[in-house]
This record gives C-alpha cells, structure tokens and sequence, in this order.
C-alpha cells in the first residue's frame, strides 16, 4: 500500500485528488494538508510514501514545504500544479531544484475531456516516484560525489573538439539541466539538443527558467530552424527531436521509441547520423533505459558520451544502464559536466552546419 499526504489549500481540488488516488486501491492518503506548514508536519509525523504538493500555499508555499521536508523528514515530492506557465511553474521547478522529484498538472474537472488521461498518469507516476530513495538535503550536497569511490569511469579517447551537444534527462533531469547549464560560459559556442522527459504543457516554462537561470538562450525546438551558437533547444511535448546533417532541426510526429516520445534514443542516433564524432552526448538522472540504444550509435560513430554520476542523480536509472552497456566514456557528478563540455569544445567556432569536415 502506498500512503500518500495531499497538500493543497483549495478544499474542491484537495478532495478532488483524494477521490483520485483512493480510487487505486494500491494507493491511500493516509493526510491531508491545507498549507505549507501542515505538509511538513504531517510528513514529518505519518511519514508517508510520497506527497502531492501544491505549490501556491498559505503560511508555507510549496517550494518553501519542499525544503523543510527534505531536510526534517526526505520524502518523494510530487508537485501537482494548476499551472503551465508563469510564476507557478517558476515555483515548481524551484521546488524540484530542491528535492521534489517532477511536476505534474492538476486534473481538469471530471468532465474535461483530459481528466482521464490525466488521471491514469497521475496514478502512475505516484506509483513510480513513491519508490524513489530520496536522500536529505543538507547545505551542501557535492561532497556526496567526492564520497564515492569507484563511482567514476574515465577512459582515454578520440578528443577532437565537438560541434554539437546532446543531452537526456528525466526524473530530476531540470535541476541537473539547470546546474550544467549555468556552468557554461556565455561564449559557449555550440549548440545543445535536449530531450527532458517531463508532464505535457510545461516544456515552455522549463525553457524560460532555465533561460532565466544560465548565460545561454534556451528556447523549444521548432522544425527546420537552423541550429545556431549558445543556443539551447528543447524537444517540444510530444515530439520526436533530431538533427540533419546540414544543422537544422527536425522536429517530428514519427513513432514513440520504446515508449518515449520525444526519445534520448532518437536524439542520440539522429545526432550520431548528422555529425559523427563530432557528438558530445551526455545522459543524466532518470528512470529507465530511454537513450541507451541511441548512445550506442554515438560510440559507434566516435562520439564521446558523459554519464551522471549515481551519488548526484536523482535517479540512477537511465545513466546506469548506459554505463551497463559499456557505452559511456566518462561517469561524473553532474557539477563537472559543464567543465568536461567545455574540454570538448576549446575554442568552439560559430558552426554554420554539423557535418565532419
């Protein structure tokens, strides 16, 4: 039985949840909290699986109750929000950027015609996130990596400068984005491809708080747009997200790929196609295998791939298997990836296409 504590300040949305996950008869909410100060306390006191917070609050806002948990009492945060763009959805990557594990939106009145949907993917991935080993936030955390011996695997190789980025996250993937990303200087001059795996509707928002939070212009990947320097684009919902040899981007309603859409895989072995062993690939924390088959083809065309480290993953689901299939070049706490980046692209030029030459 997974024991669930709901925090959310609207009486109709809080029961509205309720009757949701008590509709699983794997899932029971074992509390129910009206603000901020309350989710901790009851976290704290019934020590539930998982808590669905609300971020917009009284007394505590959920980004502040995210916190508090993580040190007093570390749970698996599901943030369900009742927005996809503005100041709540700023709130809620915050509140992921301090320990809660995704955001989700709130289902829409029983007579949407989303409400099923959203229903079936709420009860799922409480389901997922409430098995997560969470771990306390203290102050500073990067001393973890430095206490895992073994945890890294660096190997020599072909280290010919890159003309192109791409990355793969999913859950915990926006902090770790966030962090790589405002590492890198504002004359980093190549550009990145990300597939983040995350709830429909908040791509956008992802993309003006990791905009707002590094030196580079991160933007949602449009069809044919012509890759450009210091530019970060992200796969739009639903999307599959690619690259042509020529630099522009594809951006396609082609099949999901081991049940992803967008896909790591698909990044990965449309970049391996367009640019050879000029591919940085980097996978980060996430669930799953999403991106293994894609990195393969990367090594195969000589492309160097990096791996978060499991010490500063979320979840050391998707870096896990990449190391497993002897894929990966190097294993790092996601605070040095920026750097490795940076290693792999001196003196980066402003590339007018991502063919080898």
């Amino acid at each position: 039985m997974i024991r669930v504590v709901v925090a959310e300040d609207s009486h109709t949305a809080r029961q509205l949840l309720v009757e949701i996950l008590e509709s699983d008869p794997e899932i029971r909410v074992v509390g129910q909290a009206a603000n901020g100060v309350e989710a901790v306390d009851l976290t704290a006191r019934l020590r539930p699986d998982l808590v669905a917070m609300d971020v917009h609050m009284p007394q505590l806002d959920g980004l502040e109750a995210t916190k508090e948990i993580m040190v007093k009492a570390p749970t698996p945060i599901v943030i369900v929000s009742s927005s996809v763009s503005g100041r709540e959805v700023e709130l809620s990557l915050n509140a992921m950027r301090a320990g809660a594990l995704m955001v989700m939106a709130k289902p829409d009145d029983p007579r949407s015609a989303r409400f099923d949907g959203r229903r079936a993917e709420l009860l799922a991935m409480v389901k997922a996130m409430a098995q997560v080993k969470v771990v306390r936030r203290w102050p500073v955390r990067a001393t973890a990596a430095a206490a895992a011996p073994g945890a890294r695997v660096s190997r020599p190789g072909p280290r010919a400068s890159a003309r192109l980025v791409a990355i793969a996250a999913s859950t915990g993937g926006p902090a770790a984005l966030q962090q790589i990303l405002s590492s890198l200087p504002r004359d980093f001059g190549l550009p990145i491809l990300v597939v983040q795996h995350m709830a429909a509707g908040f791509i956008q928002g992802l993309a003006d708080w990791l905009g707002g939070n590094c030196n580079l212009r991160v933007t949602v990947a449009r069809h044919g747009e012509r890759l450009a320097p210091r530019t970060v684009y992200l796969a739009p919902d639903d999307r599959q997200l690619g690259v042509t040899a020529e630099g522009r981007i594809v951006v396609v309603d082609e099949p999901a790929v081991g049940g992803f859409r967008p896909s790591a895989t698909y990044l990965f072995q449309s970049a391996a196609r367009a640019a050879g062993s000029a591919v940085a690939a980097v996978i980060l924390t996430g669930m799953g295998a999403d991106g293994v088959a894609g990195l393969k083809d990367v090594k195969a065309a000589g492309g160097v791939v990096l791996a978060q480290d499991e010490a500063t993953s979320v979840v050391y689901g998707m870096p896990r298997e990449a190391v497993g299939a002897g894929v990966v070049d190097a294993v790092l706490p996601v605070e040095e990836i920026a750097g490795r980046l940076l290693a792999l692209a001196p003196g980066a030029g402003v590339p007018t296409d991502v063919q080898d030459g």
